[in-house]
């Protein structure tokens, strides 16, 4: 749908912040420059100690549409703001902005636009999170995005509760304050997940639009980590359990059952899948808090829990979890996590011969990833690179999974390497896959690192069948004392290359590349920094 720059004032955009003087002034700015939509911008500054609330007076001053309130004291959390931009609102429709995101031209029109078309209460658009400084840009929740919809009620479209984000909608001011609709009060981390929650649990006329509605700015590099990102804390994953464990009521006790069991089905796809990427950059004392945590949580879910919605992965990893007191099995349990899945050996089976986790936990059974064709399997691909000067290497070994493999003929693995920060591609052609032993298929290819240059790139692969299908998929990094190890190699067109392949929190192979003697000297410098701090 086309922007409308006719609309008549009808929004208001509240905008929350708190100590983030370096970017708040942008975020308003983006909220003004949508149009004359937009009646009123209203900025509440949660008792900000640096200069935020000085600017928003400034902002005041120079457009009569800015209004700002002042909280007497912190809150702790995004809630309690929120809520009082809730209650000054004097429009009929509301949205929300963080102080260090914006709204990306034309969104309040397309958003407005649709509401009153399909007299719609909430109206949803895509959001992107844009990683900085290096401006990638990755949608949130494409898939439910990909076209427009209007949906009579929230159970037409159970994946609904995978957009936990309350910053890319639209919402009808009446709609909340009849239902009584609010955030979480005072230091309550994952606020989103209960308000969106509560959105839903009211059956809502809901549209969704495919236009760019949100930019959610990702400063991994921040002095101060934003919620979502700073997780290395326990505190962090019981707020987010606790979260997803209101959400899940809110919604089973409205009557929304079906809502609710997909609830529960995306935290074990979301949530679990992310911390368990992630338990081995912790240290032992989190793994085993988080592990204590996770086991007392999942052992809420009951019969229904484990048999809805399309998580295989998830539910495995949960089924791990519950089986063992202690925690076992992090780097199989870290690859099993990854996306796309990757199943790794051994490949066990109990004394009947099922294929199951280990042969210790003959509980967990493995049989409902194997009723899958062979190109939909969590196949394990283990690589390998070998910077050298007379050509680096890179060499592939594929997996035996129970047979399954074999019967599906594996033929050849198409290369590809991603940029990760500018997204472009190399892509290396087909290799062949040979036999290399009773359950092993190999491939081996070389790979110009000039022609890549300087960056970070993920490895990307896919395996081709006899019957012609496509298994796309990652490859786990081999680790060992040489197979990771920094190298220098000569390049005709950059002098000299500093190559570090390495594995990513999910183990896979990825790579980095620094060109020139600058180069080198930066990343070196920059490590030596590190080491010295």
């Amino acid at each position: 749908m086309q922007p409308h720059s006719h609309q008549k004032p009808a929004v208001s955009v509240v905008v929350i912040g708190y100590n983030d003087e370096d970017h708040i002034t942008e975020a308003v700015r983006s909220a003004l420059a949508q149009g004359p939509a937009v009646r009123e911008v209203v900025a509440v500054d949660d008792c900000s100690t640096d200069g935020t609330f000085a600017l928003l007076t400034g902002l005041a001053a120079d457009d009569e549409r800015v209004r700002v309130i002042r909280r007497d004291s912190n809150s702790g959390g995004c809630g309690s703001p929120r809520n009082n931009g809730i209650d000054a609102v004097t429009s009929p429709y509301v949205m929300f902005l963080d102080s260090d995101d914006v709204l990306p031209p034309g969104a309040v029109d397309v958003l407005l636009a649709t509401a009153r078309t399909e007299d719609a209460e909430v109206v949803s658009g895509l959001c992107v999170r844009r990683e900085l400084p290096s401006g990638r840009e990755v949608p949130w929740q494409e898939e439910l995005y990909a076209e427009p919809a209007v949906l009579d009620r929230p159970t037409r479209q159970p994946r609904l509760v995978h957009d936990t984000l309350c910053v890319n909608k639209l919402y009808r001011a009446d709609f909340l304050r009849e239902h009584a609709i609010r955030f979480p009060e005072g230091r309550f981390r994952y606020e989103d997940f209960v308000f969106t929650a509560r959105v839903l649990a009211a059956g809502p006329r809901m549209a969704l639009v495919p236009d760019r509605v949100y930019v959610w700015h990702v400063r991994r590099s921040a002095e101060q980590l934003s919620i979502s990102l700073d997780r290395a804390g326990i505190d962090n994953w019981r707020a987010r359990a606790e979260a997803s464990r209101q959400a899940y009521e809110i919604l089973l006790n409205s009557g929304q059952k079906e809502l609710a069991r997909a609830a529960r089905a995306k935290f074990l796809d979301h949530e679990l899948r992310m911390y368990a990427r992630e338990l081995g950059l912790r240290d032992t004392e989190y793994r085993q808090a988080w592990w204590t945590h996770t086991r007392e949580f999942l052992g809420e879910y009951d019969a229904a829990d484990w048999t809805t919605g399309p998580t295989a992965p998830g539910r495995l990893l949960a089924r791990v979890i519950l089986a063992s007191p202690e925690p076992r099995d992090l780097p199989r349990l870290r690859e099993l996590a990854a996306r796309p899945t990757r199943l790794c050996p051994p490949y066990a089976r109990d004394a009947q011969g099922t294929p199951v986790w280990a042969a210790d936990l003959p509980q967990v059974t493995l049989e409902p990833f194997l009723t899958r064709p062979a190109h939909q399997l969590p196949l394990a691909v283990d690589a390998e690179l070998r910077p050298r000067a007379r050509g680096t290497v890179l060499r592939l070994r594929l997996h035996e999974m129970y047979g399954r493999v074999a019967a599906a003929r594996p033929v050849a693995v198409e290369v590809e390497w991603r940029h990760r920060e500018q997204g472009r591609t190399r892509r290396q052609g087909a290799v062949a896959l040979r036999p290399a032993g009773e359950d092993l298929w190999s491939a081996e290819t070389a790979v110009d690192l000039t022609a890549l240059g300087a960056g970070t790139w993920d490895l990307r692969l896919r395996l081709r069948f006899a019957d012609g299908t496509t298994r796309e998929t990652t490859a786990h990094a081999r680790t060992g004392a040489k197979l990771l190890r920094r190298g220098v190699v000569p390049s005709l067109l950059h002098g000299v290359l500093l190559v570090q392949p390495y594995a990513t929190h999910s183990g896979a192979l990825a790579l980095r590349l620094a060109t020139g003697l600058r180069g080198v000297t930066s990343v070196l410098r920059g490590r030596l920094r590190r080491l010295l701090r």
